[in-house]
């Protein structure tokens, strides 16, 4: 002998069922019930009376006087109502991802560029797309990298370096060049523009490891990370760099868009000789996400609004 069917089913137990057993709570008459929801009353009537018997409880109550919800119907309509509500979260949430980015852009940045591009980005992005959210991380290269392969944000903005790309998406933003902080008065500020090899002799201030700025400031002077003056020098921001730089501590290497045009009297900015010195700053995302299309709207967005100190890429 066949067993009886489990009290759960979600074939048995489906939507309609559950906006026909609100419906008739709501009304108390089957026949208006089945009028609010577009169907027959022998279709609303029949497939509430398999349901009942399916679970074998009486939710509802019918004689000459009309219609009453059971004690245990009671607890059932609670239930089919919550149910019925959560239904119409999932659509209100699915209404909100709209096109063409279909929901919230995980946003992150490394510390030297978030400061700095952020007001440009932020007022361009939310003027053009007022509706979207934007969660913003700041970390460094490393951890960003992580961050995306992990799903945990969805695009970064950084510096290019060597290796990027197997893995991921790329939209060139802008390139940047590097300006030489000096104190004011220092010996070098009376040139119009310093060598690696001069810079090199100096007292250098740079990022902690982990920055890839770090890094490239000490490329551009021809040094090795931890040769020479100013060596013990790790700071975490290149706000503190300046402030290094400003009270005569050494000099330090900055991007441009870290040097506005009201930028602090005390300091001397000066180019590296012979151009060249710059990076270029990108838009990354995983290879593959389904809204590539809609980062390449964003990233031609920054170029359009982007200050200038900087080149937007082509």
């Amino acid at each position: 002998m066949a067993s009886d069917p489990p009290v759960y089913d979600p074939k048995a137990t489906s939507i309609p069922v559950l906006r026909y057993l609100v419906a008739v709570a709501t009304h108390l008459h089957f026949a208006r019930a089945a009028s609010a929801c577009r169907v027959s009353q022998p279709t609303l009537s029949a497939l509430i009376a398999t349901w009942e018997k399916r679970v074998r409880v009486r939710v509802f109550e019918r004689n000459q006087h009309g219609v009453r919800v059971t004690p245990a119907g009671e607890r059932i309509i609670a239930a089919a109502r919550a149910a019925l509500i959560a239904l119409e979260a999932v659509e209100n949430a699915a209404g909100e991802a709209k096109p063409p980015f279909y929901g919230p852009v995980r946003l992150g940045l490394i510390p030297t560029v978030a400061p700095y591009a952020l007001p440009f980005i932020i007022p361009a992005i939310e003027r053009a797309h007022p509706e979207l959210e934007l969660p913003l991380r700041e970390d460094t290269t490393a951890e960003l990298l992580k961050a995306i392969d992990a799903g945990r944000i969805d695009v970064a903005i950084l510096a290019l370096v060597p290796g990027l790309g197997q893995r991921h998406a790329i939209d060139a933003l802008y390139r940047e060049p590097f300006l030489i902080a000096l104190p004011r008065g220092h010996r070098l500020g009376a040139q119009a523009s310093i060598t690696g090899d001069q810079l090199g002799q100096e007292r250098l201030l740079l990022l902690a490891e982990g920055h890839c700025l770090r890094d490239q400031a000490l490329a551009l002077c021809n040094r090795l990370a931890d040769a020479g003056h100013g060596a013990d020098y790790r700071a975490t921001s290149l706000e503190t760099l300046r402030q290094m730089v400003a009270g005569g501590t050494g000099v330090t290497v900055l991007p441009a868009l870290a040097c506005p045009d009201d930028a602090d009297r005390r300091l001397a900015l000066r180019p590296f000789a012979g151009g060249g010195a710059e990076r270029t700053i990108c838009m990354l995302s995983r290879r593959g996400d389904p809204r590539t299309a809609a980062y390449g709207l964003l990233a031609a967005l920054i170029r359009r609004r982007l200050p200038p100190q900087v080149e937007r890429a082509s």
